[in-house]
Formats: C-alpha cells, structure tokens, sequence
C-alpha cells in the first residue's frame, strides 16, 4: 500500500489521466462523440463517467487526479515534519537519558509542558508566528511528534547505558558524545525507525487536518485535506469530491501502520528469540 501510494506521487504527471489545473470539457466531449446530449451546461460535481472515472469536484478539475497530484505534497509533508521531530527529539531524550540529573529534569519538563498543550493550539500558535502556509504547517506537525521521539529515545537511552558495553566504552575514556554517537546510536536505530514510520500515518492525518482549516494557505495546490475542505461544501449536490480524498487519507494512514508493525516485528530480536 505505501509503495503504491509513492508510486503514484513520483509517477502522478504519467499516471494521471488530466492535469491537477485542467478544467473538465465533458459535455464537449459527449457533444462531439454523439453519447447524448449533454446533461448540464456546467462540468462542477459531475457523477463518476468514463470521462472521470471519480467525477469531477466545484472547480471542474477530475477528482482522481487531484487526489493523485495531492499524494505529492500530503506524503511529503508529513515526511518533513516526522524528519524535523526526529531531528530536534532524538537528541534532546538521548541527552536526559545519559545524562540524567538536572540536564534529564530540565529537559523532560519541557517536554511535559509541550504535551499539555493541545495539537491545534501548538498549531495556531505556529501559524500566528510565522503566517498561513505549508511551512507552517510542516513545522507545526514536526513539534507537535517531537515529545514522542523524545520519551521513546530517552527510555531506550537509560536501558542501554547500563550494559556492559557501554561501561566498557567509558571504563576506557570515551567521551559522552563518542558513546552517544559511536555506542549507544545503533541500539537506537530500530525503535526509532519503527516509531518513525508508525509516526507517518499520523503525520499525514494531521497535515490533512491543519489544511482542512486552512492553515496551509494557498487551496489551489492539490492535498487532501484541502480537497476535504473545498468538497465539504458541495457534500448536497457530490460526494465524491470528498470520498476520494477521504478514501486516500485512511488507506496511506493504514499502510504506514502495517509497515511500521512489520518493522518492528523483523527489527525486534527478542521476537525472534521467541520463535
């Protein structure tokens, strides 16, 4: 499923039957094939056809390839923003979990401060600081995961610094920072990995939810949740301008869960060791 949904962002200009800006000319087409007469002078929130195959949505675009198109920017998005909360959330939990004492406190409070703050007002807060748009939205998405990353590493940091090995490592004068990035990093890799890739169903969901509020700004740039936003409106006349993206939404979220249970059962050793 997710390597279907990435072919489809990388192949989206080939795959997609029109373009994320081409307006419909099915009444056109029937007219000059002979099919019928046309149903409607206008091609907005037409019913699925062999013309487009998932109708066509308020604006005339074909909905499957809006949704094709907007796979780009939803799985990329959320690629970024789980990237950026590995990036500042790694470090910080690796160094409460080494260092413990006040550096752990300090650290871990602050962490506890962001969760308390709810997802959408970390998200406003973000927007009101730095204007609607997707790096806004990116950045907010990436703050809102960093606690995660930051308490998974952290307790896999206070485990491993007790083995032998790592006792060994300082016994013979390494440095923290050599035994944080040379001893204790592998150990590291597999649950952050696992963790990442769960982390990205969940980024794509709320990306898709900041854009349905229209935090990301421009709304003609093809995503699914601004695809939500704009059918939401027209849910009386069609709903397949807001199934398709729906669908689409559910099916990459589904897809990147599966995979990151896959990964950690191949990644766990003590699995393995059960078997």
């Amino acid at each position: 499923m997710v390597g279907l949904f990435l072919i489809v962002a990388v192949s989206a200009d080939v795959l997609a039957p029109h373009g994320p800006q081409d307006r419909s000319r099915q009444h056109e087409w029937i007219a000059a094939t002979g099919a019928g007469s046309p149903p409607t002078i206008t091609n907005q929130n037409l019913p699925p056809s062999r013309w487009h195959w998932l109708g066509t949505d308020s604006h005339e675009h074909d909905v499957l390839s809006t949704v094709m198109y907007g796979s780009r920017l939803s799985l990329l998005a959320g690629l970024i923003s789980i990237t950026l909360a590995i990036t500042l959330g790694a470090p910080a939990g690796a160094i409460a979990g080494y260092r413990g004492g006040w550096a752990d406190a300090v650290i871990m409070r602050g962490i506890d401060i962001m969760l308390a703050f709810p997802s959408i007002l970390i998200a406003l807060l973000t927007v009101s600081s730095l204007g609607a748009g997707w790096s806004a939205v990116i950045i907010a998405v990436g703050l809102i995961n960093v606690p995660v990353f930051a308490r998974q590493v952290r307790a896999t940091v206070l485990t491993v610094r007790e083995l032998e090995y790592v006792a060994a490592s300082r016994a013979m004068g390494a440095t923290p920072l050599y035994i944080l990035s040379r001893v204790i990093l592998p150990s590291l890799m597999s649950p952050v990995i696992v963790l990442a890739t769960l982390g990205l169903g969940s980024a794509i969901l709320e990306v898709a939810g900041l854009s349905f509020l229209g935090i990301a700004g421009d709304p003609t740039i093809p995503e699914w949740g601004s695809m939500l936003s704009e059918a939401r409106e027209h849910l009386h006349d069609s709903a397949w301008p807001a199934l398709a993206p729906g669908v689409a939404i559910s099916l990459s979220v589904l897809g990147f869960n599966l995979l990151g249970d896959g990964l950690r059962d191949a990644l766990d050793p003590r699995l393995e060791l059960q078997r």
